[in-house]
């Protein structure tokens, strides 16, 4: 059965921003939430929006991956693609999460080529030592990873192509 959780979104050098969202799906190798209507700014690549404020946000969470990702949407519902966040396992302590944010983000659009983004903020923060070298090695090595299943088209994981809008409305609704 859903219920809402409180998650807490972290990166270093910003406001840490928490979202009221449904738990929809709750296995042990993946959570999926539904953020339904998302209220913060659009979401742009290269001026293009990808996520509209009021729009719904399906999310992947992997308790034990360094990464999560988000299938947005424009405010009529229409997909837009996946965003990928690079971050450390999400800290998952009853109705209260935490993820903290590792700077570089894949932008995957329904149609069209994938891009990494921020690759600039990740260099800065590692500049400024807001992230050590043992997890700027981990970052890499993810990035590596999930570079060889989009050339594999295995990215992102099924569940994210199977668990649409749809239907994590309708668990929402069981």
């Amino acid at each position: 059965m859903s219920h809402k959780i409180i998650y807490e979104y972290r990166r270093s050098g910003k406001a840490t921003t928490s979202y009221e969202e449904w738990l929809v799906l709750d296995r042990p190798d993946v959570k999926v939430l539904l953020l339904d209507p998302y209220d913060g700014d659009t979401v742009y690549v290269e001026e293009v929006p990808i996520l509209e404020s009021g729009a719904p946000v399906v999310w992947y969470v992997y308790p034990d991956r360094w990464y999560d990702i988000g299938s947005f949407h424009l405010r009529d519902d229409t997909p837009t693609g996946w965003y990928t966040n690079l971050c450390r396992p999400p800290v998952l302590e009853g109705d209260h999460w935490i993820g903290n944010d590792l700077f570089l983000d894949l932008w995957q659009p329904v149609v069209g080529q994938p891009s990494w983004l921020d690759e600039d903020e990740l260099a800065e923060a590692a500049r400024t030592r807001l992230i050590d070298v043992p997890t700027r090695k981990r970052i890499q090595n993810e990035r590596t990873l999930i570079d060889l299943q989009l050339r594999e088209g295995a990215w992102p994981p099924a569940i994210a192509r199977d668990i649409d809008l749809a239907q994590a409305r309708a668990l929402k609704d069981t």
